[in-house]
């Protein structure tokens, strides 16, 4: 399978000085063999200019953009994404029943990561702004208008709580991120526990979150946040994980990680998407394609799984793809 899935990968130049990699990837390819059963669908067109979160490779390390940037709506019928067009990044919102265009949502300059609220009235959304991140409130359907949650900080990753009381987001000051709270009635700020990318469990006083470990390797671990009980989830000796995202009923975490293609002596790092239990077993990677997959987000319905990819696409256009989910 490894060597199947490297004909799709041509190693054009591998800069053993520098450490860093070039690589040409056959972006039309939709799929490779080792995610036979699975069907792909895309649900964006070039058009739509779907924004991709950023990749680096640098000496072997491969790191990526961890922001939410793809979010279903609570009622299952629209999916909203970051699209950038005219030199600004806004967030717009296609219909899954339809083929037609996506409808601008924020009239903004950089948004930088977003989510709906549980009832789908509102979203909050994250900002950059010079040397600063900052999050707003503003309606999931109707007008501009925006109401500022968050001020001359950096932050980003805003999620809310399940009785929308609170938004919970990740802050990054002397370039350490942790996990904050700001609460609607009295304009009250928490702050938690180191990590990023939270995510909250609706049934539990407790959030799932990425953390960096010692060696400089992201983790996903849960966090509860009334007992102070912290447990790592998922890590590995050699990749990165981030971004993880709680299946509707609550079994399953989906999340971004880094995998590994060798040939000989070629190595290329790419990230996918994975997927374990709530405990941390059944983990298991879902997607080998060279190109990268990333921001996986749930249906509601947890039977697809909607993510990034440039994937069957000859130039390398990302767009929005779904996926089924059979475990």
């Amino acid at each position: 399978m490894i060597l199947q899935r490297m004909k799709v990968l041509g190693i054009l130049f591998l800069g053993l000085c520098t450490g860093l990699q070039a690589q040409k990837v056959d972006y039309a390819v939709v799929s490779v063999p080792e995610e036979s059963g699975i069907d792909f669908t895309p649900i964006t067109a070039p058009s739509d200019y779907v924004y991709i979160p950023s990749i680096r490779r640098l000496f072997g390390k491969l790191t990526w953009q961890t922001n939410r940037v793809l979010n279903v709506s609570p009622d299952g019928k629209s999916i909203a994404y970051l699209s950038t067009r005219n030199k600004t990044t806004n967030i717009f919102i296609k219909d899954l029943s339809k083929q037609g265009s996506s409808t601008q949502r924020t009239n903004r300059t950089k948004v930088v990561d977003f989510s709906y609220s549980p009832d789908g009235k509102n979203i909050c959304f994250s900002e950059s702004r010079g040397k600063t991140r900052q999050i707003f409130q503003t309606s999931a359907t109707n007008g501009y208008v925006c109401r500022q949650i968050t001020n001359g900080s950096k932050d980003s990753s805003p999620v809310y709580t399940t009785d929308m009381k609170s938004i919970f987001f990740a802050r990054n000051e002397n370039n350490n991120s942790s996990i904050w709270s700001y609460t609607f009635a009295n304009n009250y700020l928490s702050n938690y526990t180191p990590g990023l990318d939270p995510c909250l469990l609706p049934r539990e006083t407790a959030f799932l979150c990425t953390r960096t470990n010692g060696e400089g390797r992201n983790e996903i671990w849960k966090v509860n946040y009334e007992t102070g009980i912290e447990e790592c989830i998922v890590s590995d000796r050699e990749r990165s994980f981030t971004s993880p995202s709680l299946s509707p009923d609550g079994q399953w975490i989906l999340f971004t990680g880094s995998s590994k293609i060798t040939n000989g002596k070629t190595i290329y790092w790419n990230a996918d998407i994975f997927v374990c239990k709530i405990d941390g077993t059944g983990f298991a990677q879902i997607t080998y394609h060279p190109a990268n997959d990333l921001s996986p987000a749930w249906s509601r319905d947890g039977k697809y799984i909607y993510f990034i990819s440039q994937r069957g696409n000859a130039e390398g256009i990302a767009n929005i793809w779904r996926m089924n989910f059979s475990y």
